[in-house]
């Protein structure tokens, strides 16, 4: 085995340590399937290791979540199984850590959050989702949804607007 292979592996591994979750998470969101999620990241990781990784390094980030989205988008199109509660309880499942209360407090919150996200339109729900739950800027949510950074802000703005008018309603 030479260097180069070793450093490729290396990288590899580092990528999938640093973004195996996020992904995962952010495809669940997409499939509505943990399952699904999973194979549509390890299929983001087979295709990063036949990547040439010159042409990703210094965006790697954007890059997978591209990939992953892309894939998680064709996945959910051929199953057509978007259930939001079955996303929310895998995600919920994993807050265990907290006392019993807040956890089913954040629960609820969390539940009404996506309930009223769900509403939105698919592509405020997406630039929401890649910016708040994946911590990503205007401009890698640009390049990996495709739209324009000014595009992105007026979504979130008008996505969030929504969005707090939609919990006002609910709350009332």
């Amino acid at each position: 085995m030479n260097n180069g292979q070793v450093s490729q592996s290396e990288w590899v591994r580092e990528a999938l340590l640093k973004f195996e979750g996020p992904l995962v998470r952010y495809a669940q969101r997409i499939t509505g399937e943990l399952e699904l999620a999973r194979d549509v990241v390890q299929e983001t990781f087979l295709k990063l290791c036949r990547q040439d990784r010159a042409e990703v390094e210094g965006h790697l980030s954007q890059w997978l979540f591209t990939v992953c989205r892309n894939r998680a988008l064709d996945v959910q199109r051929k199953e057509r199984r978007m259930t939001t509660t079955t996303a929310l309880d895998q995600r919920t499942s994993s807050a265990g850590d907290d006392a019993p209360g807040a956890a089913a407090e954040q629960k609820d919150s969390m539940a009404r959050v996506l309930q009223q996200l769900d509403r939105l339109p698919d592509n405020q729900q997406d630039v929401i989702r890649l910016k708040f739950q994946n911590e990503l800027s205007y401009r890698e949510i640009s390049e990996i949804t495709g739209l324009t950074v000014s595009n992105v802000g007026f979504l979130l703005h008008v996505g969030l607007k929504r969005l707090r008018e939609l919990m006002q309603v609910e709350l009332a």
